[in-house]
């Protein structure tokens, strides 16, 4: 009883530490001073007037009246040792992200910290960014070094930090490097990416030391490597896609005439194209994130947290049929078999092939993370002789490898949400050189070496289905006379995250 009573003890005391370094506590154990951190994040102020003013104007010109009067002047003005710049999604986390930015704004200048409903990140890359460098190009010491230690934090789920990072990935295509490392708030639902990169599955706006804390993780942590995976959208013109901030319409795509399709290709295209960094996924997990995603925002009073959020998410499973489709017999809830070919094309080879697909697939998930679904793992911690059997690896987020698994009826997914089984395993891809357009070397571990990899939809009885890229849905309209094209191709650059802990949460 003794030993029995010491060992709570210990217990108790070990979680009161716990408690105390995370509430008051920095990294590396010492406790945050807050005026020392606010100095070490805070730009000079001719610099976030002149960022202002280029992005309120859309002209990087706008600002230069403030290097004259500031960082032109006479006396030398110094770098911060960290600046930062904050990302709010006001509508993540159950409507709380409005309240971490004004406690941003509070605790930093309000030049340094942007709701993504008022400034989108293209739009500070653009100008604010481009407004900075403009002044490095003249000779501003102060500029340079801002410029060069600048990081950006996201306070937003998957798919506002995707959207930012797709945009910060428009600086290594432009020559514009160096990149700034990307922190992470986890306000979303799932918030994978979060949980991937050591920043957890949420974020309490309950403790009064939040704020510094976030703040100074995300100057002193590591950084860390992310895949990310180009994605182009080929359908037939004529049909309106509404589609999330992460897949724009771009120009046509000329699409691989060896490939062997059903029927012919329509004479004219439209062709969206985006970038994916935790998943893209079609079929029924994507037709229940899109119902949410309808219901948040028509009855935003409905989804006012995490917990909230959940139960939502349940009723749609069930009320979209994937928990009873085994007992229906309405083919619009039929396997993804009837509308989905998938098709590869082996390296130093011209002729596509097609690869079997199970009828009992209502779901096909493209994974780059382990985390899925608020930190599962589907695709499963498979045994070594499992991995050799099948020619597959263990995955990890700058592996250039992309998981390829399936989800059966709602039962399936649910056990492997539990991790109780793994998913259905289809295929694993690697991509071994930088993507080039008619020069890009992929393989596939699982039975094949492949040059591409493609979808291909074909509407049938259905004249819809769902897709969803990083947990941002959308429905994508099918035409029963030509089919439509999904292409994934890995982006031949990296982007760089800060890791908030040294392992995974």
């Amino acid at each position: 009883m003794e030993s029995s009573s010491g060992s709570e003890a210990s217990m108790t005391k070990s979680k009161s530490k716990v408690l105390e370094s995370i509430k008051g506590c920095s990294l590396k154990g010492v406790r945050i001073a807050k005026d020392e951190l606010r100095r070490k994040i805070t730009m000079p102020e001719y610099l976030r007037f002149a960022m202002r003013d280029a992005i309120a104007s859309k002209d990087i010109e706008a600002g230069k009246h403030h290097y004259d009067g500031g960082g032109g002047g006479a006396t030398p003005v110094v770098a911060p040792e960290s600046p930062l710049v904050v990302f709010v999604n006001a509508k993540s986390g159950g409507r709380h992200g409005s309240e971490l930015q004004n406690r941003l704004q509070k605790f930093m200048c309000d030049e340094q910290v942007f709701d993504l409903h008022n400034i989108k990140p293209h739009e500070f890359v653009q100008y604010g960014l481009a407004c900075i460098e403009s002044f490095v190009d003249i000779g501003d010491c102060c500029a340079k070094e801002t410029r060069e230690r600048l990081r950006i934090i996201v306070a937003g789920g998957d798919g506002t930090v995707g959207w930012v990072l797709g945009c910060l990935g428009e600086l290594h295509e432009r020559g514009r490097d160096p990149v700034p490392p990307t922190a992470i708030i986890p306000l979303g639902t799932g918030n994978d990416l979060s949980r991937s990169f050591g920043w957890g599955g949420s974020f309490s706006i309950k403790w009064k030391a939040a704020v510094k804390w976030i703040l100074d993780r995300a100057i002193n942590g590591p950084v860390a490597r992310l895949d990310s995976w180009d994605f182009v959208i080929s359908m037939p013109a004529g049909a309106e896609l509404d589609t999330p901030h992460a897949l724009k319409h771009t120009e046509e795509v000329v699409l691989d005439q060896d490939l062997d399709i059903e029927g012919q290709l329509p004479k004219e295209v439209s062709c969206y194209q985006g970038v994916f960094y935790n998943y893209f996924s079609i079929g029924m997990d994507a037709q229940v994130a899109y119902g949410f995603h309808q219901l948040r925002n028509e009855k935003p009073h409905l989804a006012q947290g995490r917990i909230a959020n959940k139960i939502i998410y349940s009723g749609f499973c069930c009320k979209q049929g994937w928990f009873f489709t085994p007992c229906i017999n309405d083919p619009g809830l039929r396997g993804l078999k009837n509308i989905l070919r998938m098709h590869i094309k082996k390296l130093n080879s011209t002729k596509w092939e097609l690869v079997t697909l199970s009828s009992s697939i209502r779901s096909i998930v493209a994974l780059n993370l382990p985390n899925y679904a608020s930190g599962r793992n589907p695709w499963g911690n498979l045994k070594p002789e499992y991995l050799e059997k099948k020619g597959f690896v263990e995955a990890n987020s700058d592996d250039g490898l992309l998981e390829i698994f399936g989800l059966k009826q709602g039962w399936h997914a649910s056990f492997v949400m539990a991790e109780l089984i793994s998913a259905k395993h289809i295929a694993q891809v690697k991509i071994t050189s930088s993507f080039c357009l008619n020069n890009v070397v992929v393989y596939v571990v699982y039975g094949w070496s492949a040059s591409a990899i493609r979808f291909e939809l074909r509407g049938g009885t259905w004249r819809e289905c769902f897709m969803q890229m990083d947990g941002e849905p959308w429905k994508q309209p099918m035409n029963n006379e030509y089919s439509t094209f999904l292409d994934i191709k890995r982006v031949p650059f990296q982007s760089i995250l800060v890791k908030g802990e040294t392992g995974n949460s």
